[in-house]
């Protein structure tokens, strides 16, 4: 009577290992693209908020020339 690999006492407990293996992968894939995604939102808030900034600056930049045009007219 050959039982073969699957009649193996080894196939269970292996079998076992290998699912939680890929549980705990799987867990661990999970949170490292959710921290991957939260650091990508950051990222574009900095973004944003240094883009809002640059246009404040920009407007500043525009008064400031519209001002000193004024005063060399006068």
């Amino acid at each position: 009577m050959e039982a073969g690999f699957m009649g193996s006492p080894f196939v269970v407990p292996l079998g076992a290992f290998v699912m939680v293996v890929v549980i705990v992968a799987i867990t661990q894939f999970t949170k490292m693209r959710e921290k991957e995604l939260a650091a990508h939102q950051e990222l574009r808030q900095r973004e944003m908020e240094h883009e809002r900034e640059m246009k404040k600056m920009e407007i500043e930049k525009s008064k400031l020339e519209v001002e000193k045009a004024r005063l060399a007219k006068n």
